[in-house]
């Protein structure tokens, strides 16, 4: 099996890489790029450990080759901060103790981004199937469940303040 070099978008920045026709998205981001916030769990695709976010849609990476995301955006935990800045849903997750053992946190972060980014204002069933795909054996879900929803709520009241006030105020808020 010969090598290939291929160019990948990973949390908005570009990366050209030799890579093995048969490694992992998951391998690939561990161990040569040493972006180890996004978990080895199960590596069958069962636990959503390792969900990364690849072109605006939840992606299990120990199950997708690396070589097949050549051109495609790729988030991971490493990219939800923003400019030193923690993402509301990370801040929440500490803020309700959401996050216990830490190993299920970086897939239900994603999973709750893309959640939000496309529905945001969940109820909690939609809460509960968005996040489904990630097993977690600490927390039993409340936690985790309350976080993204105070999220939720926090910026649904914000939208609120900003229909309120104004094209004026709403330019200040971007």
């Amino acid at each position: 099996m010969l090598d290939k070099r291929i160019v990948l978008n990973i949390n908005r920045e570009s990366y050209e890489l030799l890579v093995r026709p048969n490694q992992t998205l998951l391998d690939l981001l561990r161990d040569q790029l040493g972006m180890t916030g996004t978990k080895k769990g199960c590596d069958i695709g069962a636990c959503g450990a390792c969900t990364v976010i690849s072109d605006g849609e939840p992606a299990l990476s120990c199950m997708t080759l690396a070589i097949r995301c050549q051109n495609r955006r790729i988030i991971t935990i490493e990219g939800l901060a923003e400019n030193g800045e923690l993402h509301p849903l990370q801040k929440s997750a500490i803020e309700h103790g959401a996050v216990q053992c830490g190993f299920c946190t970086p897939g239900w972060l994603l999973s709750a981004k893309l959640l939000l980014d496309h529905n945001p204002t969940p109820t909690p069933e939609e809460v509960r199937t968005a996040i489904s795909g990630n097993l977690c054996r600490c927390t039993g879900y409340k936690k985790i469940e309350e976080c993204i929803l105070a999220v939720a709520e926090k910026d649904c009241r914000r939208r609120d303040v900003v229909a309120e006030s104004g094209p004026v105020f709403r330019g200040l808020l971007r």
